[in-house]
């Protein structure tokens, strides 16, 4: 049986976790919203990506690599109305990010990893500056794990995910279908975060 005072000290460890406020990513798409939580283990992906959403880096792109059953992938500026169609899949803000493994985060079921070079180009495995992607595969993509960074998961909307996921793509896994997103940064009470979207970590 546990203690009092085990149970006492877990739970207040609980509620200092749930103390102060988070940022949430909110993902706007034609079929719905998506909401990322991205992880404190990330530190470096977690603040670059809050940057570029706020000054608008990803509003007007589109998820520009879909592979049903695995994963969609966007974030390139190349993937604007006024960007260079011809280089899309490698447009970045101009930098990359150095990697951020850590064993307490795994590709499962919706979570989300940024993307970068090959090995042969990026032994480092840096990550793009940019571009990013949820996996939709249900068993998880556990053969990326400690290969590419996972900097966070969706909260909300995996449904939205899968049905981009089940787009008509051309032989560049390129959806024939233009669907823009725009994505804002709200900043929320922890305990409103797990309330909310109904978590049972944080």
């Amino acid at each position: 049986m546990l203690s009092i005072s085990v149970f006492f000290n877990a739970q207040a460890q609980k509620k200092k976790k749930l103390k102060g406020k988070d940022e949430i990513a909110i993902v706007s798409t034609d079929f719905g919203e998506i909401v990322f939580l991205l992880s404190d283990k990330t530190p470096e992906h977690k603040e670059n990506f809050i940057k570029l959403a706020k000054e608008g880096f990803y509003d007007g792109t589109i998820f520009h690599r879909v592979l049903k059953g695995f994963m969609i992938q966007g974030g390139d500026p190349n993937t604007r109305t006024d960007g260079d169609s011809t280089r899309i899949g490698i447009g970045s803000p101009g930098y990359t990010l150095n990697s951020e493994f850590t064993d307490e985060l795994k590709f499962d079921y919706g979570t989300i990893g940024m993307a970068r070079q090959s090995d042969e180009i990026n032994p480092s495995k840096s990550s793009s500056g940019s571009q990013f992607f949820i996996i939709v595969a249900r068993d998880g993509a556990h053969h990326l794990d400690s290969d590419y960074t996972v900097f966070g998961r969706v909260i909300k909307g995996m449904e939205v995910a899968e049905k981009i996921a089940d787009l008509e793509i051309n032989s560049e896994a390129i959806p024939f279908k233009r669907h823009e997103i725009n994505i804002k940064v709200v900043k929320l009470k922890k305990k409103d975060i797990v309330k909310t979207y109904e978590l049972d970590n944080f």
